[in-house]
């Protein structure tokens, strides 16, 4: 019966605040404040959240396709990455047209790049996930809901209380008005039996009211330092998710310097190939062969990525100045120590093989390509690519 009348009050109550009927008990402003915080971290973690999704998989039934395979929690399979399937058809079409063919040769280099870039993507996708998604997930899935269920829980303290504090009012008025001395010329014996008896029933109503509220105070007050400790953990949140980003960051900035360093090895192959693919051209045009030869020289070899251009027919006299290891002399200031964060074949006489983790020696010439250096390792010397190497002070 008791419980019957508690969800009763409960019920006026929430439907009396609605209308703006009933008083409300009001949180204190560093309470509204954590709670205002919660509910901006918990949107911008899921708006966050899904964009990195589809930034790491654009193809959206890809993307309901490993939500549902994480909910029935099997295994992702996994998928070619659009990389990966271009080189294949590439490296296929070398096969058909001729692999020994100035565009089968091309096709093969080119489908093999583009299948180290698919790899390096794939790697990628894999370290963001671990490293930024699943936390995200994580305080989605896990630490928001516990949040929200004590939210609740503090909600429906808060309404009991309210509720307890208006059933008091209401029976303290009503015990001042049975306790009010009445008129004796206008009111007959009988009502003062009847008043008497009355005011000892709200008095008996009232002490019921303040045992309820205390203990619906007590709870309440429980309740809200549960909530508070669970809302502050949410710069404990903020923290995680910025360790968490700078993961995502550096898996980031590793994923393009990789596909940078790839595309200049591509565009430094092909241009190996420049003098065959002109000459077949010559051979191929009637027009072309009627030509002045200076127009063989003006010929630019896949300008794709800011390096110095290479000119077919044309020597570059810095490069070839610069690049001779017997002539190369170090500079008597400037040259720092470098640790060498991936293998690097080198692809001519001119360049420095390195092997990871190992110290050499680098250094810049006047009029050098930015993106490379000298490096000297005992008595050897080339070029070194600068996105194989981590510089230190």
């Amino acid at each position: 019966f008791r419980f019957d009348n508690l969800m009763i009050a409960f019920f006026l109550q929430f439907t009396e605040e609605k209308l703006g009927q009933a008083e409300k008990t009001e949180l204190d402003a560093h309470f509204e404040n954590l709670l205002a915080r919660a509910d901006c971290t918990k949107n911008w973690t899921e708006k966050i959240l899904r964009q990195t999704e589809v930034l790491l998989q654009p193809n959206p039934s890809a993307r309901v396709e490993e939500f549902l395979y994480e909910k029935l929690d099997r295994k992702v399979p996994s998928r070619v990455t659009n990389g990966e399937l271009l080189a294949q058809y590439m490296t296929e079409a070398a096969n058909d047209f001729g692999p020994g063919t100035p565009y089968g040769k091309t096709l093969i280099k080119v489908g093999e790049t583009q299948r180290r870039l698919g790899a390096a993507e794939r790697e990628f996708i894999r370290s963001a996930s671990i490293s930024f998604l699943t936390p995200l997930r994580n305080f989605l899935e896990g630490d928001w809901r516990t949040i929200s269920k004590e939210r609740r829980i503090l909600q429906n303290r808060r309404l009991d209380l309210d509720a307890c504090k208006a059933r008091l009012k209401k029976a303290k008025a009503a015990e001042a008005k049975a306790a009010a001395v009445p008129d004796f010329q206008e009111t007959r014996p009988r009502n003062y039996v009847l008043s008497a008896s009355a005011s000892a029933l709200w008095s008996d109503e009232v002490e019921k009211a303040e045992h309820e509220l205390r203990l619906t105070q007590t709870e309440f007050d429980r309740q809200a330092e549960v909530t508070r400790l669970l809302l502050e953990g949410i710069s404990s949140t903020h923290v995680n998710h910025l360790r968490c980003l700078h993961e995502f960051v550096e898996s980031q900035t590793n994923y393009y310097a990789q596909c940078y360093q790839f595309m200049l090895d591509l565009q430094k192959q092909l241009g190996r190939f420049s003098g065959t693919f002109v000459g077949n051209a010559e051979s191929a045009s009637p027009a072309a062969a009627a030509s002045p030869p200076v127009a063989a020289a003006t010929l630019p070899a896949v300008p794709t990525i800011p390096v110095v251009p290479t000119i077919v027919g044309v020597p570059n006299t810095v490069a070839e100045g610069v690049l001779n290891p017997n002539e190369v002399k170090p500079p008597a200031s400037g040259t720092r120590r470098a640790r060498v964060l991936y293998d690097y074949e080198a692809a001519d006489s001119t360049e420095l093989a390195l092997l990871a983790d190992e110290m050499i020696t680098v250094y810049s010439l006047p009029g050098m390509d930015p993106d490379w250096l000298i490096g000297e390792r005992g008595n050897q010397k080339g070029k070194v690519p600068v996105t194989y190497l981590e510089l230190l002070s």
